[in-house]
């Protein structure tokens, strides 16, 4: 009786542990994230809305990269710095007409 029951024992853990494990290829495991940032943001052209919402950051042991997170916000710092300098050169620009024409108006 006792070897009846060590056996039935076995046969029922064994048979759990196929269930969860999973007994044959026909489930394959998802492939590991790589450990490099796979989708940088694009180098030929500034970065848009799109490219920051696709962007995935690779996620190490204890959280995100250190690395690709500094690489991207100094990007984006250096993009948002750009576009600030440009919206200013375009608002003096339009300034400089009006300003202009205020004070020829003022002469007259």
């Amino acid at each position: 009786m006792f070897w009846f029951l060590l056996i039935t024992m076995v046969v029922v853990v064994a048979a759990v542990t196929l269930a969860v494990v999973g007994g044959g290829d026909s489930e394959v495991l998802p492939d590991v994230a790589p450990e490099e940032l796979v989708d940088p943001l694009p180098a030929t052209r500034p970065v848009d809305r799109a490219d920051v919402e696709a962007l995935r950051l690779p996620v190490a042991v204890r959280g995100y990269r250190m690395a690709d997170v500094d690489d991207v916000l100094v990007r984006l710092g250096a993009e948002l710095a750009e576009r600030d300098a440009r919206i200013s050169e375009l608002e003096e620009a339009l300034a400089g007409p009006a300003a202009a024409g205020g004070e020829e108006d003022g002469r007259a």
